[in-house]
């Protein structure tokens, strides 16, 4: 057999093989960029930063259904089902593409409102409401307090009405004398919750851009291996050779 068309077979039928992992993977990427800012809602107001995780979420629906067709087609040696293969491995490549660019321009635009929306959230904290329970956990989970460093919360409604102390949600884990005091930093987590949401945020859409980047890749050399065989097969008398000739 053609060094060259062998090796294109076993790289389509590898592949095919690999499309339901690569869904799966996908799948859960997906999942975690929305878990991650649907933790943080209340402090995102630019809801199209989930776009690429909704992209990449539609993707692996697609790659779990038609891996069986990318399978099927080159285990039948079907040239109709290796065109269509073709078409939607290029169009999922498309769509990868389309989340690299969306991801890449939103990862820019994370913090431009960010400050001034925490800002608003922590504004709002009173100990009961919604924006309280954000807060809280926000601060628990990063081990922040305030929005650019503790001190932030002297500015707010409710730690002027509190003797100018900071939530218990600011103190370090593990220090049962913490009552909030601003004048005991050692038992505060004293940096501010803007710059690590904004971290967190931007280390979850870098993963997600290297995922989709490593998988782009792939189907790149899946459509090359589709060329490769219909231009060689389409010259030969004999047709579209088994993978175990």
């Amino acid at each position: 057999m053609d060094c060259g068309i062998f090796t294109s077979k076993t790289v389509l039928l590898f592949l095919s093989l690999v499309f339901w992992a690569a869904g799966a993977v996908l799948a859960y990427v997906g999942a975690y960029v929305i878990k991650s800012y649907d933790n943080f809602d209340s402090f995102i107001q630019d809801k199209y930063t989930l776009v690429p995780a909704a992209i990449i979420i539609g993707v692996s629906v697609v790659m779990f259904i038609f891996g069986l067709v990318g399978c099927c087609a080159t285990l039948r040696e079907s040239k109709v089902g290796l065109s269509f293969f073709f078409l939607i491995i290029m169009a999922i490549f498309a769509a990868e593409v389309a989340a690299l660019v969306f991801s890449f321009i939103y990862k820019g635009k994370i913090n431009a409102d960010l400050e001034r929306s925490m800002s608003e959230v922590f504004m709002h904290y009173d100990g009961q409401t919604t924006e309280t329970k954000a807060v809280d956990y926000l601060q628990t989970q990063l081990q922040c307090c305030g929005v650019m460093n503790y001190t932030s919360w002297s500015n707010t409604t409710w730690s002027n009405s509190h003797n100018n102390y900071v939530p218990l949600s600011c103190c370090k884990n593990g220090t049962s004398q913490c009552t909030g005091r601003m004048d005991q930093p050692d038992l505060l987590n004293t940096q501010g919750c803007e710059v690590k949401l904004d971290q967190l945020l931007q280390d979850v859409l870098s993963y997600a851009m290297l995922v989709i980047l490593g998988f782009a890749i792939i189907k790149f050399f899946g459509m090359l291996s589709v060329c490769v065989i219909t231009c060689k097969t389409g010259n030969r008398r004999s047709g579209y050779q088994p993978l175990y000739a």
